[in-house]
């Protein structure tokens, strides 16, 4: 085991990083330990995916964000972030998932990872939640057609595709893959598309449902799927649609296996929010963290980058 680090940061989004240029503010000795690739969740982000934020709102570390349009696309972010790193020089172990924590006596952690094993005084989770998708639990989803993360629209040309979901994801899925020349099937939960699919996108995708360009059934659900076609169950029935291609936009949630692992307490309620303290964003374990989107259980929506970047400074106040 190396020498006792002041902090160990888990996760290297761009809340994480955050977390890293703080701690280097403060002179600390840290880690940043990452299971994958730098910024792996917007790594796995669509490939034409735009941000809903303008790229001033998710600057940090004082490194400035420009890009091309007025929201930054992914592309640009991953560059960004490559840039924040370099730029604070921060000390980030990619492809090193966290295995395990104990708490040391007297004081500090031992955080194991599939490389080493470190001591830390302090730790910081920035997990995110986009890793573990909410899965349909009907039969035939384990098929390989069967999509849960989507990546871009060529593999689904001259295909039937069913897409599950009606908020950002599932809109901009839907009208990505018809106009690149998929028969698109929409199947929505609820009575309508999301009133918070984004502003400039949401009548695009009314209108194209209105015209019959993309075929949608609300207030239905899939509940079979099989090689060559799956069942809908709508209000006015079963219905049976051929198809090549389901792509479940049904949203993530954090790995709460692992953080319960880590010792981090869940609530049982149907939110499952990773217990902290509101204020000061410490866990039940003392000196033990949660920061960024992580913190808001299965209520995804409520954290973003640009709403979290706040909690490195309020949590390295305390740290430092």
């Amino acid at each position: 085991m190396e020498k006792m680090l002041d902090l160990i940061i888990i996760g290297s989004g761009p809340i994480g990083l955050a977390c890293g240029v703080e701690a280097s503010r403060k002179s600390l000795n840290y880690k940043i330990l990452e299971k994958g690739c730098l910024v792996n969740s917007i790594y796995r982000y669509p490939v034409n995916m735009t941000f809903f934020s303008t790229s001033d709102k998710i600057e940090i570390g004082d490194v400035p964000f420009v890009s091309h349009g007025t929201k930054p696309t992914r592309s640009e972010a991953l560059e960004y972030y490559r840039r924040v790193k370099n730029h604070w020089g921060l000390d980030v172990h990619t492809y090193e998932p966290v295995q395990g924590m104990k708490k040391l006596v007297p004081k500090g952690y031992e955080v194991q990872t599939s490389k080493a094993t470190y001591a830390a005084k302090a730790v910081i989770i920035a997990t995110g939640f986009f890793d573990y998708p909410n899965l349909l639990g009907v039969p035939g989803e384990d098929l390989p057609k069967v999509k849960h993360f989507y990546d871009e629209p060529h593999p689904y040309l001259e295909r039937k595709v069913v897409v599950v979901g009606a908020a950002n994801s599932a809109v901009d899925v839907a009208l990505e893959t018809y106009r690149k020349g998929a028969e698109v099937t929409l199947v929505v939960r609820k009575p309508e598309i999301s009133p918070k699919v984004k502003y400039w996108v949401r009548p695009d995708i009314v209108n194209r449902i209105k015209e019959g360009s993309i075929k949608a059934y609300f207030n239905s659900n899939l509940t079979t799927i099989r090689e060559h076609e799956v069942d809908i169950e709508t209000p006015d029935g079963q219905v049976t649609v051929a198809n090549d291609f389901v792509l479940a936009m049904t949203g993530y949630h954090p790995n709460y296996k692992w953080l319960q692992q880590m010792g981090i307490q869940i609530t049982d309620d149907d939110d499952r929010m990773p217990l902290r303290n509101p204020d000061t964003f410490e866990t039940q374990l003392p000196n033990v963290y949660l920061a960024g989107t992580v913190c808001g259980g299965m209520k995804t929506s409520k954290w973003y980058i640009e709403n979290s970047i706040a909690h490195a400074k309020i949590i390295l106040e305390q740290v430092g």
